[in-house]
């Protein structure tokens, strides 16, 4: 009977084992990197190819949208390294010059970071639109305390 007890808990143990690996091993093909752009730079060749998500700010005057071809262009900075940004389809609603984005895809050999995924970061803070206020001042006013700050 003891014996038994035993090869049932050996078998438990194998089993949690077993799954844990699989979930681990999964976990760790799926994860996304998040570099700066001069992290991203530093990393060069070792990370042609692979999905990563870049965070940083557009750089103001660097925005191209055509909407007919749905294709947008902008560079992405730290502050110190910039690098160009290619991304197909529109742009999320608050996307502007000088805010903060993180773009999911991956960097090309030609140094330009092909981005499927374009999220603006934005500010906690909510307020709900004052009486006769029109709730795009209120985000107006987000964005450039964003920008401010």
């Amino acid at each position: 009977m003891n014996r038994r007890r035993v090869w049932i808990g050996l078998g438990l143990v194998a089993i949690a084992g077993a799954v844990i690996l699989l979930v681990a091993g999964g976990l760790r093909e799926n994860v996304v990197y998040f570099l700066t752009p001069t992290e991203l730079e530093a990393k060069g060749a070792e990370v042609y190819g692979a999905s990563l998500r870049l965070g940083g700010q557009v750089k103001p005057e660097s925005v191209d949208w055509n909407p007919d071809v749905g294709r947008l262009l902008f560079v992405i900075t730290d502050g110190e390294t910039e690098l160009p940004v290619e991304s197909s389809g529109a742009p999320p609603a608050m996307f502007s010059e000088g805010m903060g984005v993180v773009v999911e895809g991956s960097y090309r050999e030609d140094g330009v970071f092909r981005s499927h995924n374009v999220m603006v970061k934005h500010s906690n803070e909510y307020r709900p639109p004052e009486e006769g206020e029109h709730p795009k001042e209120v985000y107006r006013s987000l964005m450039e305390e964003e920008a401010g700050g």
